[in-house]
């Protein structure tokens, strides 16, 4: 049993050490999602043109902080308290939302699946931890927003910016960055180039609060 018990923490180590060798890497190389994964080896295409954060409107990284994650700026990775209300709302079947920041979407767009449940939780919140320690805020944003999926096989703003308003991400106006941000938790019902009346009122609400968000979001400037 010691021997086995050496075997898996010794498994687990290499995991662990590998694991934050790829994230160092990820800092300075464009990185791909485990969805766009998926999708290639499955033979379908994907739709992504990789851009710095600089050529991204800031009316959108505004629009998306406030949306995803107003808190971006101040937590190291996890939003504890938020964390904690979901654990307790949770029943048998699991948690119903995720209390996910935006580094721990990241985590999970590039090593984990996308299934909501206690065990990809689990592992999520120790990789968004390591994330943090090894990228700046800025460069979080910056992957986040280009592996992001904004509809099927649309992966990263440039794509669906050129996709839904047929410009660059770095040309998107106010009302066009809340309706991409709004479109985030669901892209495969919610269109931003053709937005229903509830997404529309959704954005509308993002445009108010993106207005008076700027002490919030000086990270991502």
């Amino acid at each position: 049993m010691n021997r086995l018990l050496r075997v898996i923490l010794g498994v687990g180590l290499a995991l662990a050490m590998g694991l934050a060798a790829l994230i160092l890497v990820y800092r300075f190389v464009a990185p791909v999602s485990t969805l766009m994964l998926a999708r290639w080896v499955q033979g379908e295409s994907v739709e992504r043109r990789y851009v710095p954060l600089e050529r991204i409107s800031p009316d959108l990284r505004t629009a998306v902080i406030v949306s995803e994650d107003a808190r971006f700026c101040r937590h190291a990775g996890v939003d504890w308290g938020a964390l904690r209300e979901v654990i307790d709302a949770a029943d048998d079947d699991g948690p119903s939302r995720g209390a996910s920041t935006i580094t721990m979407q990241s985590a999970k767009n590039l090593f984990l699946w996308p299934s909501k449940s206690f065990i990809r939780k689990g592992i999520e919140i120790p990789v968004a931890l390591l994330i943090e320690l090894e990228w700046p805020k800025r460069r979080i944003l910056e992957v986040y927003l280009n592996i992001a999926e904004w509809g099927d096989g649309v992966f990263g703003v440039e794509a669906a910016a050129q996709r839904y308003f047929h410009k660059s991400a770095e040309r998107l106006d106010a009302k066009e960055a809340a309706l991409l941000a709004t479109a985030l938790p669901n892209p495969r019902r919610r269109n931003a180039g053709r937005p229903s009346r509830v997404h529309a009122a959704l954005a509308q609400r993002i445009a108010a609060r993106a207005r008076t968000a700027a002490p919030f979001v000086e990270c991502a400037r």
